[in-house]
């Protein structure tokens, strides 16, 4: 019968939405008279989060591959993986030794609004507004010009106008002779 089949469990309700009063009554008798078991809500909420997780991860390991070309492609000596294990993220920014943007992730779309189209040939500064601290703007500066990794907390503008508080790893991108490219994870913070 195809009652005892979970796999029809999945459309109980849909079909008991359509009954008549006496064929409701009539399959509930029915179902409490078998030994059917059912699966409770939980599991489907646990399922969904393992599922998202594994986009995420998938996404993830994506954007790495495509840093990993942009490794290869302009001969950069950083451990590009290390970096990935190191730093949490939502976005992810590359820029050229300017900090003219060339490529930012999905995941930049989401936290800020602006599409990746729009950042392309930009410098993060668009990103900053009246909330952002001028001695955070300077510190980023400072720090740039030593040509080390550093971390920052900055208030940044999204396209709406609203702020939030995101936290910047930056890590500049080296060949053999000389830093070519700056590389920035970010997250909302606070």
């Amino acid at each position: 019968m195809a009652l005892k089949n979970p796999y029809y469990m999945n459309s109980l309700d849909i079909y008991t939405s359509n009954c008549k009063a006496s064929q409701l009554e009539i399959f509930q008798r029915k179902i409490s008279d078998s030994k059917l078991k059912t699966m409770p809500l939980m599991s489907w909420d646990i399922y969904i989060t393992h599922y998202y997780k594994k986009i995420e991860a998938s996404l993830k390991s994506l954007e790495r591959e495509t840093v990993i070309s942009f490794a290869q492609k302009f001969n950069w000596v950083n451990d590009i993986n290390k970096a990935f294990e190191i730093n949490d993220y939502e976005a992810l920014i590359i820029t050229d030794s300017n900090q003219n943007i060339i490529w930012v992730n999905n995941g930049f779309t989401q936290m800020t609004g602006y599409s990746k189209t729009f950042a392309l040939n930009k410098t993060p500064r668009f990103l900053q507004g009246d909330k952002t601290s001028i001695y955070a703007k300077k510190r980023i500066r400072q720090n740039i010009s030593k040509n080390k990794p550093f971390r920052e907390v900055i208030v940044n503008h999204k396209k709406d106008g609203s702020t939030y508080k995101c936290e910047v790893k930056i890590l500049p991108l080296f060949n053999k002779n000389e830093t070519t490219h700056y590389m920035a994870f970010e997250k909302r913070v606070g």
